[in-house]
């Protein structure tokens, strides 16, 4: 409550003296959690850690850094990933909310080595947690186990919980420091290359993803996990755009595609679609992103 980098942007918000509450908490401590959830009738979760050192070492060809092997990983990422998702389901169960809206993400899908080759990935597939962990890709570990976590105490408590599993994330941002989505792309326009062919299969703006939360807040017919991407691209697809649309920038762009089995589609995200979302085409989501890392003196 104290950092002005976590609440200024906030407060600053139009309405926010009126309408927004603000307060702290430490979602390993369920105490903590019940202040915000007793009362209202919807929660929207999606406090999650990121461990940016971690996204740079596995998803960037840099070299070689020692984190100290799974120990961090399960003290700083799985265990409040899972623990607090279950923490806020509790709180809400107990105080009577009528719907959960979570925000998990399309890394909780893929990769999948059962998924068939010829389908587009969808709301069926679930990451493979073995192979995540021979990879070390522990956000997204964290990712897949916290949702199916959450489905599991829903099913058993008769919770009404949907989730959102937002691919990508990029799009201008409130926030006085880049996120770490915005970070990758700023790696990425500086010449780095990307370690992603495991799990990438596209972008989604944020304003996107703040439209399909309240859709599926606001809508009883949603039902279930939904994909949230703009359109289900290859890595290579996103590179070769982001190089053409700022060719100033040292892009590298990739050799060899290895993304065999991805495969692309415009409507990957049809139960969004279905609902009324409407998707920001990738050109714009990506000149808004550079302008307001342009505007921040990030880039």
């Amino acid at each position: 409550m104290e950092d002005e980098g976590e609440t200024k942007h906030l407060q600053a918000l139009d309405g926010a003296d009126a309408r927004l509450r603000l307060f702290q908490m430490d979602l390993l401590d369920p105490a903590s959690v019940r202040p915000a959830v007793e009362g209202v009738h919807g929660v929207f979760h999606l406090a999650s850690p990121v461990i940016h050192c971690w996204l740079a070492a596995r998803f960037i060809q840099t070299s070689a850094t020692d984190f100290g092997g799974d120990r961090p990983a399960q003290n700083e990422l799985l265990l409040p990933a899972v623990n607090g998702t279950l923490n806020v389901l509790r709180a809400a169960k107990d105080f009577g909310v009528t719907r959960v809206v979570m925000v998990s993400s399309q890394v909780a899908m893929v990769p999948n080595p059962d998924w068939p080759a010829d389908k587009v990935v969808d709301e069926d597939s679930w990451a493979d947690v073995e192979l995540l962990k021979i990879l070390q890709l522990w956000y997204n570990v964290s990712k897949t186990l916290a949702e199916k976590a959450a489905w599991d105490l829903a099913a058993e408590e008769g919770l009404h919980l949907v989730v959102l599993n937002p691919s990508l994330v990029l799009g201008p941002t409130l926030t006085p420091s880049a996120t770490s989505s915005l970070r990758l792309l700023i790696q990425l326009l500086g010449g780095q290359r990307l370690e992603m062919e495991p799990y990438y299969i596209g972008c989604v703006d944020i304003r996107d993803v703040a439209q399909s939360l309240t859709v599926l807040y606001e809508n009883p017919s949603a039902q279930g996990r939904h994909l949230c991407l703009e359109s289900a691209e290859r890595l290579v697809d996103f590179v070769h755009r982001l190089a053409t649309l700022y060719p100033e920038f040292p892009v590298h762009r990739i050799q060899e595609d290895k993304q065999g089995w991805v495969m692309r589609s415009k409507v990957a995200s049809k139960k969004l679609i279905d609902l009324g979302v409407r998707f920001t085409p990738f050109d714009k989501t990506i000149r808004d992103t550079v302008d307001c890392l342009r505007s921040k003196a990030d880039i």
